[in-house]
C-alpha cells in the first residue's frame, strides 16, 4: 500500500503538468481575430457584382437603340431608304404643303407685324405676374407685377363681383399723374360700410394708386401700389399693379393709343 502511494504521488506533478500543457492559459478570455482576407474578399465581390451590373445596363441601352430597330426591319421585311432631296422637291404632295406653309407664315407675319408694330407696347403675363415692355419690337424692361386675385364677392341681395384682371389686347385711353382712386360700390361692400351716392366725395382716395396711372378700359388701369411686398401675387381687384421704378419708365414710354396685351 505504501509502495503505491508513493508511485501515485511521484506519477501526480507529472499528470498535472501534461494537464497544464493540453489546457491553454486563460482558454475563456480567447478572442477570435478576425480574418482580414475574408473582409476583403467581400468588398471585392461586392464591387464585381456593381460593376457587372453597370455593364449589363449599359448593354441593354446599346442593345435597344441598336440592334432593336435592325431586327425590326429584318423581320417586317423592310428597311429604311433615304431619299434623294431632288427627288422630294418633284414630288407634287411635297410642293403642295410647302406652299400651304409658305402662305401660313406670310399670313401670320403680316398678323404679328399688326400686333406689334414700331411702337411701345406692354405684354402682361397674369399667370406668372411679370410684364415685358417693348419699343421697336424689342424688350426694353421686365418685371414682377400684381394682378387679379379671381376671389369673389357676393352680397345679401344676390349681386356679385369676381375681381379678376381682363385678357385680351387693349389700348391705353388716358393717362395720369397724382392719381385718385374713384372707390366703386363693391369697395365699401368689401369694407362692410354703407355705400354712399356716386357724387359722393367719400368716393374718393388718394395715394393709393402711386405716382401715375394708365387707364385700360371699365375703371381698369395700370398703376403703382402701397402694397409693394404682394408685388408677384395675384391679389388686386383687377388692376395690374406696378413698383415705383417700373411705373416710371411704363408711364414715360406708353402713349394713349399704345397696345396693352394681357393674357
Amino acid at each position: 500500500m505504501e509502495n503505491n502511494e508513493i508511485i501515485n504521488k511521484s506519477l501526480q506533478p507529472q499528470i498535472e503538468k501534461d494537464a497544464a500543457e493540453t489546457v491553454p492559459p486563460d482558454s475563456e478570455n480567447v478572442i477570435e481575430k478576425p480574418d482580414k482576407k475574408n473582409g476583403f474578399s467581400w468588398i471585392w465581390k461586392s464591387l464585381l457584382i456593381v460593376v457587372s451590373t453597370i455593364i449589363v445596363f449599359i448593354f441593354l441601352i446599346i442593345f435597344v437603340i441598336y440592334f432593336v430597330p435592325g431586327f425590326q426591319e429584318t423581320y417586317t421585311g423592310k428597311s429604311t431608304k433615304m431619299s434623294d432631296s431632288n427627288d422630294i422637291r418633284k414630288n407634287a404632295n411635297y410642293k403642295k404643303q410647302i406652299g400651304l406653309i409658305t402662305k401660313d407664315i406670310q399670313r401670320l407675319s403680316r398678323k404679328y407685324g399688326t400686333y406689334t408694330s414700331g411702337q411701345t407696347y406692354i405684354v402682361i403675363n397674369t399667370t406668372l405676374n411679370r410684364f415685358f415692355l417693348y419699343s421697336n419690337k424689342k424688350l426694353i424692361r421686365e418685371g414682377s407685377c400684381s394682378t387679379g386675385s379671381y376671389k369673389r364677392l357676393l352680397t345679401a341681395g344676390g349681386k356679385s363681383w369676381t375681381f379678376k384682371t381682363p385678357r385680351g389686347k387693349f389700348s391705353i385711353t388716358g393717362k395720369r399723374t397724382n392719381p385718385a382712386w374713384h372707390k366703386p360700390d363693391w369697395a365699401f361692400i368689401e369694407e362692410g360700410i354703407p355705400v354712399p351716392p356716386k357724387d359722393s366725395p367719400l368716393r374718393w382716395e388718394a395715394n393709393v394708386l402711386g405716382d401715375y396711372a394708365m387707364d385700360l378700359q371699365d375703371s381698369y388701369m395700370i398703376h403703382g401700389t402701397i402694397y409693394k411686398r404682394l408685388l408677384g401675387m395675384a391679389v388686386t381687384h383687377g388692376c395690374v399693379r406696378l413698383n415705383d421704378a417700373d411705373l416710371v419708365v411704363v408711364y414715360s414710354t406708353l402713349n394713349i393709343g399704345s397696345k396693352v396685351f394681357i393674357f
